[in-house]
């Protein structure tokens, strides 16, 4: 009768002290940190060729539009582009407008105050909005008679776009900062509140059910399923509004404001100066894109792996 051969599990401390001290391991460690690092390098590797396919839009249209100023083309909409200035003029103009030593007028060297004041009243206005509107949408989306209570009125009062509330707004309270944070309140609100009640809405009875036999109590549901769950729809909900902050933003600057860039744009606009318009839109466009990021970046690091709106 042959005798059984021993498994790995089976063998003596002498079995192990017997073997050879270079033989690799088993598989086991090699391997699973070569299975770690391939994902990250296939991640670079593809944040990578996603910038790359992202530079020659950019690029081409900074061409057309050199282009289309010393052709004076005539586009869709009547507009004239031999009145805009060329990319270089705006170039040297945003240069100017950061750093000063160009032109040397009012405007030299004065984005970063406007920047710091248009920032802060987005946040304001942004954080407000995220403080009252997630936690309403949590309670709408899980309450069917507060939903319905609060529904008619929500969506009643949604479709009024927020450059008719600015006159009133100036009325009762006034000009200033406080009237430009509530505009951008305004804005950002909506989005957030129908994002997270959808969100909560669409959370499966059957993960309810799941976490409940798993011994998940039912004050505990709450924090610990239905916000997981509906994390990518709130956090949707909260890159449409803050990019709806910084648009709102310039109508709220544009009267009895004088630091800001919508107020900087206004104040270019009584002047006709188009390169100083033009280079206020981009910074407002950078500053929006760099708060989107900035918003993905900080969301990833609470929540960890779990998936999010790309």
């Amino acid at each position: 009768m042959t005798t059984p051969v021993p498994t790995t599990s089976a063998r003596t401390a002498g079995d192990v002290a017997s073997a050879p001290a270079t033989a690799p391991p088993s598989g086991g460690a090699s391997t699973r940190g070569a299975a770690s690092r391939q994902p990250s390098t296939a991640s670079r590797s593809g944040k990578g060729r996603a910038w790359l396919l992202a530079i020659p839009v950019p690029i081409a249209i900074l061409i057309l539009w050199t282009l289309g100023v010393q052709g004076e083309w005539i586009l869709p909409f009547g507009i004239k582009m031999a009145f805009l200035p060329t990319p270089m003029d705006v170039g040297a103009r945003l240069w100017d407008f950061a750093f000063g030593g160009i032109m040397n007028d009012a405007f030299s060297g004065t984005l970063w105050a406007h920047l710091w004041a248009s920032t802060l009243r987005v946040l304001q206005g942004f954080g407000l909005a995220t403080a009252l509107a997630v936690p309403l949408g949590v309670v709408m989306g899980r309450s069917k008679t507060v939903f319905r209570m609060l529904e008619p009125t929500i969506n009643l009062i949604r479709p009024i776009p927020v450059t008719a509330w600015a006159p009133l707004t100036l009325l009762i309270i006034g000009f200033g900062d406080r009237s430009t944070v509530f505009l951008v309140f305004l804005a950002a609100f909506f989005p957030l509140l129908l994002n997270t009640i959808t969100g909560v809405q669409q959370v499966p009875e059957r993960l309810l059910e799941a976490s409940s036999m798993l011994g998940t109590p039912a004050s505990q549901a709450l924090y610990k399923v239905v916000l997981p769950a509906a994390i990518p729809s709130i956090v949707s909900g909260m890159r449409v509004a803050l990019g709806l902050a910084w648009v709102i933003l310039v109508v709220g600057e544009t009267v009895g404001i004088t630091t800001g860039l919508g107020a900087a744009i206004t104040q270019a606009q009584e002047q006709s100066r188009t390169d100083l318009i033009i280079a206020g839109m981009i910074v407002i466009g950078l500053a929006g894109f760099a708060a989107d990021r900035l918003l993905t970046l900080a969301v990833r690091l609470v929540v960890g792996r779990r998936p999010l709106a790309t």
